[in-house]
């Protein structure tokens, strides 16, 4: 199933930090992400989010490892989101922890991006 190679893996050793693993799975760019998304990680959180000029990028946010995640993820998942929309590709997000769950849902980010509850979910069409 997997087509792609590991990259930029970050480790999180510490509290307050952020590891992310790129991989391309069935031609869909996955990120696996596991530590904390706030001010001090969402620059990196970010760049793992650019897209090039692909035709319909397709990116799928793994947050299964996230312990955290404030309002910097939570804009930053808007605004990836309404770019790969505006580029004719989707972002979807899959297996939240129930901290980070309850932040969707309570800031409704959930009725706006796609979020599946796994991982083979989320591949799906």
């Amino acid at each position: 199933m997997a087509e792609g190679d590991m990259t930029n893996p970050e480790p999180a050793e510490q509290p307050g930090q952020l590891s992310v693993v790129s991989t391309t799975m069935e031609g869909i760019r996955v990120l696996m992400l596991t530590g904390e998304i706030d001010h001090h990680t969402g620059n990196q959180f970010q760049r793992a989010l650019y897209f090039s000029d692909a035709p319909r990028p397709r990116i799928v946010v793994d947050l299964g490892g996230v312990t955290f995640m404030d309002s910097t993820g939570i804009n930053i998942l808007i605004s990836a989101h309404r770019a790969l929309s505006e580029a004719g590709g989707w972002l979807r997000l899959t297996a939240p922890g129930e901290t980070v769950k309850r932040t969707m849902n309570i800031v409704g980010i959930d009725t706006i991006i796609d979020c599946r509850e796994t991982l083979h979910q989320a591949l799906s069409s």
